[in-house]
């Protein structure tokens, strides 16, 4: 008799990822002050009660989502860089940014951490942020080896990417466009 092993959540763990899905996707399109519990709730077909029941407050859900936002980009920079053309830290930075490209072309990814930095002044929200900022940061310096300058400008680069996307400007022949996207690929 053969047995398999498999891990199953139970339904309140599932439940629990359910809701955080659906957070990530309602927070990115509509923001953390403009968004109800109830509308992720719907999107993730469960109960506004049970909502609560796994999450006491919108800070809460918005920072489980967060959270998750940022395992992703973790999880997609080390793919990036285990894919990297090179040992050396530019190639293996390089390779981190084109698996964040990839990442981000997820809006809801990219949007949830826009409306991040414009909700960071509740504190729950802020704080989140800040630990998935240092997350991504000590990762990118770790893995990559790389000098903190290049970090710098890696991290910096990854917000000018969030700009080039949420402005529309990727693809615009004015000159000024020119210069902010130059260098810059999105999918």
């Amino acid at each position: 008799m053969v047995t398999t092993s498999r891990s199953t959540l139970s339904t309140a763990e599932e439940r629990r990822e359910t809701v955080i899905a659906s957070a990530i996707e309602v927070f990115g399109a509509s923001g953390y002050s403009s968004t109800p519990i109830s509308a992720v709730a719907e999107h993730a077909h469960i109960s506004t009660a049970y909502v609560f029941k796994l999450f006491p407050g919108k800070e809460t859900l918005f920072v489980a989502a967060l959270d998750r936002c940022f395992d992703r980009i973790e999880e997609a920079l080390e793919l990036g860089a285990a894919a990297s053309a090179g040992p050396s830290p530019a190639e293996i930075l390089y390779a981190m940014g084109d698996a964040y490209a990839d990442l981000i072309a997820d809006r809801s990814l990219l949007m949830l951490q826009v409306h991040a930095q414009s909700a960071a002044s509740v504190p729950e929200i802020g704080a989140a942020l800040r630990r998935g900022l240092a997350r991504v940061t000590r990762f990118a310096k770790t893995r990559s080896g790389a000098p903190d300058d290049d970090v710098q400008r890696f991290i910096a680069f990854g917000q000018l990417c969030h700009l080039i996307v949420t402005t529309g400007i990727d693809g615009d022949s004015s000159d000024w466009a020119r210069i902010v996207t130059a260098g810059i690929r999105h999918p």
